[in-house]
């Protein structure tokens, strides 16, 4: 996907240290000790789903997806979405995630979990679910844990603990 000012693309693996760096000024160390972070933990991101924003000759930001369980529903986490302050407020992040869900969409999955803000995240197509229905391994505000449906059925059939892939 193009824009006038980035391009998507799939992340590559010689993209790994321009991603850290952006994780690393959005979220700061403390980000290893989140609860979305445990999730991901020890899985590698779906290569498929996860997307940088080229802008010129720098990463600019990032999107990844992660492959989890609700109770015993496959799913995805969407996390960390990153992007450099000089290029916020051009749509990318947005773009990053709708680009994502779709391929993620096209590829068969059925849900994403995220933890973040309902006001972004919402018109994108994540919704607030009851913390008794999807639990996280670790604190977290209920509020903002959020799922996004990608397939008829699997909001409904998505309930437990949410958990690491290899659990």
């Amino acid at each position: 996907m193009y824009s006038a000012t980035y391009m998507l693309r799939p992340a590559q693996p010689s993209d790994a240290a321009d991603i850290e760096a952006l994780h690393e000024m959005a979220f700061g160390p403390g980000r290893f000790a989140r609860t979305a972070f445990r999730l991901r933990e020890g899985v590698a991101p779906d290569r498929d789903l996860s997307l940088v924003a080229q802008f010129g000759d720098r990463v600019g930001g990032s999107v990844t997806m992660t492959r989890i369980r609700i109770g015993h529903e496959p799913a995805l986490v969407l996390g960390p979405l990153a992007v450099h302050p000089d290029f916020a407020r051009k749509g990318a992040g947005r773009a990053l995630v709708r680009a994502s869900l779709n391929a993620a969409r096209i590829a068969g999955h059925r849900l994403v979990l995220l933890v973040g803000d309902e006001p972004y995240y919402g018109p994108l197509g994540f919704r607030r679910v009851d913390y008794a229905k999807v639990m996280l391994p670790g604190p977290v505000d209920p509020r903002r844990v959020l799922l996004a449906e990608l397939q008829p059925g699997a909001f409904d059939a998505a309930e437990g603990m949410a958990r690491n892939w290899h659990w």
